[in-house]
C-alpha cells in the first residue's frame, strides 16, 4: 500500500495515544484510593510497573504477535524489534497515520489491560510474581485475543456468522482483563478478614480523581480507535460522553433505592462501568443506543459487584463486577442497538445492524460467541499461568506481610509518614 501522510489524522492519533497512556496512572489513583492505607503504594506500583514491562516487550516482539499477519497468531518477524511487521499497519496507513504511531497507540491498550487485572488481587500478591505475570500474560493471552478480534486472526471469524464488533476493546481489554482477574482472585484466595471486617477505601478523593482522569483519557481510547479525525470518531467521542454520564446516574439510583444513600464511590464506579460498556459499541450505536447502554451498564454493574460475597471469590476492587460484567454487557447490547447505516465510514450499508434496527438476531449471536471466546480463553490461560507461577515463584505474600502492610514489606516505604 502506498503511504501518504495525513497530518491531521496523525496529529489526532498522537494526541489520542497520549490520552490513553494517561489512563494507566489514572487507574493507579482509582485503585490506590480504593485500598487500605497499608497497601496503597503496592496497588499503584502494580499499574506503574505495567507501563515499564509491557511497553518494552511490546516493541521487541508482542506487537508483531498481535498485529502481524497470521491465522491464529501474528507474525514471528516481530521477534526482532519491529522489523518486518510494518505491512500489518494497513488500517493506520489507510488513514495516513505512520506505522510507528499505530505501534505506540496499541501499546497503551496492552499496558492498561494488564494493569486492570491488578484490582482483583489487591493486598495479597507478591510484587515480583506480578512483574513476571505481566510479561507472560501479555506475551500469550493478550496477543492471542487481540490478534483474533482486531487483526487478521481467523479463529473467531470461523466460528461466527458475521463480523464481531469490538471497536475499542470491550472484548480485547475489558472482558479479557475481567476473566483474568477472576482466575487470579480464585487462585490467590480471599484476603484475611474478607467478609468479616471492613475494608473501606482509604482515600475517596483519589478514587474520584482517578475516575475523572480515566474518563478524560477514554476519549483517546474510543475516538482514537477510528484512526482518523472523521464522523465516526465524532460519534465515538459523543457516545463516550453520554454513556458514562447516564451510567453514573443509574448506579447512584440503585444505591439510593438499595442502601438509602448515593455514594462518591458509586458515582466513580458508575462512570467506569459506563465507559467499559460503551467501549466496544462506541462507533456502532446512535445517541439513543449509547444512552441505553450507559443506563443498563450502571444498573447491571452496581448489582454485579455483590456477586463476590454470594459466590465466595475475593475480587478486591470489583474488576469482575465492572470490567467483566460491563464488557459483556456492552458487547451483547451491540446485538440490539448497533446502527451503522448513518454517519459511519466502516459499515455504511447497515449490514451489521442490531435487532432494534432491522438487523435480526445474527449480530447478537456473533457478539455472544466473541464474548464467550474471550472469557474462556482468558480464564483458562490465566489459570494455567497462575498455577505455573504459584508452584515456582509463589503467588501470595505471607500472612504477616498482609496483616502488617504490604507496602512496607514489598517496597520498603509507606504512603503516609506519621508526623513526629
Amino acid at each position: 500500500m502506498d503511504f501518504t501522510l495525513d497530518s491531521g489524522n496523525t496529529a489526532w492519533m498522537i494526541t489520542a495515544t497520549a490520552l490513553v497512556l494517561l489512563m494507566t496512572p489514572a487507574l493507579a489513583f482509582f485503585y490506590g484510593g480504593m485500598v487500605r492505607t497499608k497497601s496503597v503504594l503496592n496497588m499503584m506500583m502494580m499499574s506503574f510497573v505495567s507501563l515499564g514491562t509491557v511497553a518494552v516487550i511490546w516493541v521487541i516482539y508482542a506487537y508483531g504477535l498481535a498485529f502481524g499477519s497470521g491465522s491464529w497468531i501474528g507474525s514471528t518477524k516481530g521477534l526482532v524489534g519491529l522489523n518486518g511487521v510494518a505491512d500489518s499497519s494497513s488500517l493506520a496507513a489507510s488513514y495516513g497515520v505512520p506505522f510507528l504511531v499505530m505501534v505506540a497507540f496499541q501499546a497503551t491498550f496492552a499496558i492498561i489491560t494488564v494493569a486492570l487485572i491488578s484490582g482483583s488481587i489487591a493486598d495479597r500478591m507478591k510484587f515480583s510474581t506480578w512483574v513476571v505475570f505481566t510479561v507472560v500474560w501479555i506475551s500469550t493471552v493478550y496477543v492471542f485475543i487481540a490478534h483474533n478480534v482486531w487483526s487478521d486472526g481467523t479463529l473467531i471469524t470461523n466460528m461466527t456468522p458475521s463480523h464481531p464488533i469490538d471497536f475499542a476493546g470491550g472484548t480485547v481489554v475489558h472482558i479479557n482483563a475481567g476473566a483474568a482477574g477472576l482466575a487470579l482472585a480464585i487462585l490467590l484466595g480471599k484476603r484475611k478478614g474478607f467478609g468479616k471486617e471492613p475494608m473501606r477505601p482509604h482515600n475517596l478523593p483519589f478514587v474520584m480523581l482517578g475516575a475523572a482522569l480515566l474518563w478524560f483519557g477514554w476519549f483517546g481510547f474510543n475516538a482514537g480507535s477510528e484512526f482518523g479525525a472523521d464522523a465516526t470518531a465524532g460519534r465515538a467521542f459523543l457516545n463516550t460522553t453520554i454513556a458514562p454520564a447516564f451510567a453514573l446516574l443509574s448506579w447512584i439510583l440503585v444505591e439510593k433505592i438499595r442502601d438509602g444513600k448515593p455514594t462518591s464511590l458509586g458515582a466513580a464506579s458508575g462512570i467506569v462501568a459506563g465507559l467499559v460498556a460503551i467501549t466496544p459499541a462506541a462507533a456502532s450505536v446512535d445517541t439513543w443506543g449509547a444512552l441505553a447502554i450507559g443506563f443498563i451498564a450502571g444498573v447491571v454493574c452496581a448489582l454485579a459487584i455483590g456477586l463476590k460475597y454470594k459466590l465466595g471469590y475475593d475480587d478486591a476492587l470489583d474488576v469482575v463486577g465492572v470490567h467483566l460484567v460491563g464488557g459483556i454487557t456492552g458487547t451483547l447490547l451491540i446485538g440490539f442497538f448497533s446502527h451503522l447505516d448513518e454517519g459511519t465510514t466502516w459499515a455504511p450499508d447497515g449490514s451489521l445492524n442490531g435487532v432494534f434496527y432491522g438487523g435480526g438476531w445474527t449480530q447478537l449471536g456473533t457478539q455472544a460467541i466473541a464474548a464467550l471466546f474471550a472469557v474462556v480463553v482468558s480464564f483458562v490461560a490465566t489459570l494455567i499461568i497462575g498455577l505455573a507461577l504459584k508452584y515456582t515463584m509463589g503467588l501470595r505474600v505471607k500472612e504477616s506481610v498482609e496483616v502488617g502492610g504490604i507496602d512496607l514489606a514489598e517496597h520498603g516505604e509507606t504512603a503516609y509518614e506519621e508526623a513526629n
